[in-house]
């Protein structure tokens, strides 16, 4: 795990799922996913967008790299994780969201956080986003 993820992962427990710097404001959560090839557990901090339903969307923006991120990887081969919202911690299971659901929830996304938007502007393959939705 890089230092910047730990330095998030750190201050996301100590202040309840609360950060400052980049993220200060924004909607946070920890997803703990099992490694596809490794089967070890990796915590990463992401931004989520709360849904009507319950359900949480994230976004497999990797800054805009030409790859997806490790984590994306993991909830394609192991969908049922942890994650970390706040104080509180439950299972969720991951789902992709199809081309059509995508181009739903994008422009929703892209205004909330308009930075999604300079990521998928920096790269030539379609940002995924996956809807995570709660176990319990």
């Amino acid at each position: 795990m890089s230092d910047w993820n730990a330095d998030i992962i750190e201050e996301f427990r100590a202040n309840e799922g609360r950060v400052g710097g980049p993220f200060e404001g924004a909607n946070m959560i920890l997803i703990s996913t099992v490694g596809a090839r490794t089967g070890a557990v990796r915590t990463t901090p992401v931004v989520y967008f709360p849904q009507e339903d319950g359900s949480m969307l994230i976004v497999a923006s990797k800054g805009g790299a030409p790859t997806n991120p490790d984590w994306y990887h993991n909830v394609r081969a192991n969908p049922v994780f942890e994650v970390e919202v706040g104080a509180r911690r439950f299972a969720v299971e991951a789902a992709v969201l199809t081309p059509e659901e995508r181009a739903v929830a994008w422009p929703r996304i892209v205004e909330a956080a308009p930075g999604f938007g300079d990521y998928q502007r920096k790269t030539d393959r379609i940002i995924p986003v996956v809807r995570l939705t709660p176990k319990d």
